[in-house]
């Protein structure tokens, strides 16, 4: 697999399109640090990650959904920059996702972050995806 990201991306939305609770996907890094945004972020319920027999760990997702209406917190999970077309952006480019209602999650130097927080920051990066 080439695109591990966009596989990650792929699951949840799949869990979700499924009204799933809960979805698996394998770890790595930069995937724990985009479940950490979601969840900071308010668009998961909770996460956990666990470690398995081949070392590459597991990441298990609790979805969050509205408890009278069951609409899922997020609505749409769009991969932006892929290993065939990097998408970067700098401070006075980064991109708003819904005038700042969702969320566009970069690669920076400084780790992984939200756009409001690289702006903050004062750094660009790599556009990983969005989310609202």
């Amino acid at each position: 697999m080439t695109d591990t990201i966009s596989d990650y991306l792929t699951r949840v939305r799949n869990a979700i399109k499924a009204n799933h609770r809960i979805v698996e996907v394998p770890a790595s890094n930069l995937k724990k640090e985009i479940t950490k945004i979601l969840f900071e972020k308010g668009y998961i319920l909770n996460y956990k990650f666990e470690d398995t027999a081949n070392h590459q760990g597991l990441i298990k997702i609790a979805l969050k959904y509205h408890p009278v209406t069951k609409i899922p917190a997020i609505r749409t999970l769009e991969r932006v920059s892929s290993p065939g077309l990097r998408k970067y952006s700098g401070v006075n480019t980064m991109p708003k996702v819904l005038n700042g209602l969702g969320i566009a999650i970069v690669s920076t130097s400084k780790g992984v972050v939200t756009d409001k927080e690289a702006r903050k920051m004062n750094i660009g990066g790599e556009v990983l995806c969005y989310v609202s």
